[in-house]
């Protein structure tokens, strides 16, 4: 079984915004998939998916305060500064933390930790509509 399709995300804040519910409502086909991989590729440079906490909130507003400390937009020695000063530092988040994930699938169901969910990362202040390529291999 293969599937593939594209998942428009909305314009959202900076930050990080748990996206396992959208992921999810997109995708019925997972239930009819056993045993499998899903392979999210975000199709952006200045934004990411990692996979971390679920439940507390506070656990990402931690995360994205700690990263515009590490990648301040005020740095001397960025060049590529023709989009506006957040723009190089979230081409160094994104890819520190990375565009893509590949998920486990099992018995229909992505098979995630108790507290793991899907983050998308925003790292522009108006970074606009993003897509993702949902690619969905397994047996059903």
């Amino acid at each position: 079984m293969w599937h593939q399709q594209e998942i428009r995300l909305p314009a959202v804040e900076r930050g990080f915004h748990l996206i396992t519910g959208r992921v999810l409502g997109a995708l019925p086909e997972l239930a009819d998939c056993r045993v499998g991989l899903l392979h999210l590729q975000l199709k952006h440079t200045s934004a990411s998916l990692t996979l971390n906490e679920n439940a507390d909130p506070d656990v990402r507003h931690d995360m994205d305060a700690f990263l515009r400390r590490l990648v301040p937009g005020d740095l001397p020695y960025f060049r590529h500064t023709l989009e506006g000063p957040d723009d190089m530092p979230a081409h160094v988040i994104a890819s520190l933390l990375g565009t893509q994930l590949t998920l486990a699938v099992r018995d229909g169901r992505l098979a995630l930790g108790t507290w793991q969910g899907i983050w998308f990362g925003e790292h522009r202040d108006h970074g606009g509509p993003r897509r993702l390529v949902a690619t969905l291999q397994g047996e059903s």
